[in-house]
This record gives structure tokens, sequence and C-alpha cells, in this order.
């Protein structure tokens, strides 16, 4: 069977998802059509459209958000001495839920992976560079994922650290080697951040 045209458009728009098939991206697209009444679908198409025209990397620190700067980089509350580097947006969103951590984040959009063709110069690498010399920053956590990309990326950093005064740290105990930080609870997240080491 052939589904109408804007249904098949809605299907191939859905599969753009992670983890989303196509029986997956069939059926959320099928239920847009039979179940969801015309409010609740120019809700989904307002929000797209928010998303589109008011979302943007904040400028210091690559966070997603709809002022500029973001939030935590204009909160004069938080400790401006220290800096997770963190690979996602996702992941400050992590580290904020366990209410632990009271200082700023730099997000990298990204890490080093040179099989697929990603360098240094093509993450968010260059303006925490730029932060660190004119900020007044005195440690460095390093949170990237305990993966093959998330540790070449923390060691890069590292090394391009030493013989500054900035002491650097890496997230340890709690996050499983492999794991992602947008997996991990509350408590593993603030588990690692208190054991975290310096490198």
């Amino acid at each position: 069977m052939k589904y109408p045209h804007a249904i098949e458009q809605l299907i191939e728009s859905l599969r753009k998802y992670p983890g989303v098939g196509k029986k997956t991206a069939e059926r959320y697209a099928l239920h847009t059509v039979n179940r969801l009444a015309d409010e609740d679908i120019d809700q989904i198409i307002e929000a797209y459209q928010h998303i589109k025209t008011d979302i943007f990397q904040c400028p210091v620190c690559g966070n997603i958000t709809d002022t500029d700067p973001c939030y935590i980089c204009r909160d004069e509350s938080r400790t401006h001495d220290t800096i997770i580097v963190v690979e996602q947006a996702r992941d400050v969103i992590a580290m904020e839920k366990t209410n632990r951590y009271h200082g700023i984040y730099h997000v990298l959009n990204g890490v080093i992976s040179p099989s697929n063709g990603i360098g240094p110069d093509d993450i968010n690498l260059k303006g925490l560079f730029e932060r660190l010399q004119n900020d007044a920053i005195h440690e460095v956590i390093l949170a990237t994922n305990l993966n093959n990309e998330g540790e070449t990326t923390a060691t890069y950093i590292r090394r391009l650290l030493e013989g500054t005064e900035i002491a650097v740290s890496r997230i340890a105990h709690g996050i499983p080697a492999g794991g992602n930080l947008e997996y991990a609870d509350e408590i593993t997240i603030a588990k690692a951040l208190e054991g975290r080491r310096k490198l």
C-alpha cells in the first residue's frame, strides 16, 4: 500500500530522528493523522517554528539558548572560576539535574573523531581556549563521555593545557566506560563529579 504523498513526506521526516525506523515513523505519522486534533498539530508546528527561529547556540559557552548569553553564563551567583567541558547541550541538563555543580560550562557540540573525519577545528574548541585565556578559570573539569572519542577529546584538551596554571580534572567514578551522560541518573553523575581526578 502506498500512503498519500503528505503522509509519506511526514514518515520520511520522522525517520530523521535517531532510533526511529520506518515502522515507528509510520505509527507516529498515522497517529498524527488519525488521533491528533487540529489544535494539537498546530501546537506541534508552532513548537518547531519556535525552535527554528528562537533557539541558537550561546556565543559564550555553546549551550542551546533563546537568550544572549544563556541563563547560566549570565548567572552571577555561579562560580565562574570552574568550567565543565561537555560534548552536547543535553549533558549540561544532566549535570544541572544533580544540583551539585554551580560553576559554568563549555559545550563542544561534538568530539574529535578521526575515523569520522572530525578534527579539533570541527568542534567548539577555539571558543574554549579563548575563554581560558580571557576568563579567570582555575579548574577545567573534562566531562566528555568515557568512550574512545570522548577520551581522545579529553586527552587533546589536557595536553594543550599542560604547563598552564589551570588545574585539569576528569569525571571518574559512577559513569561506566562506554556510557553516556544523558543515560546516567542524578546520583551517578553526582558521584562522578565528586570522584573526579586530576590529570
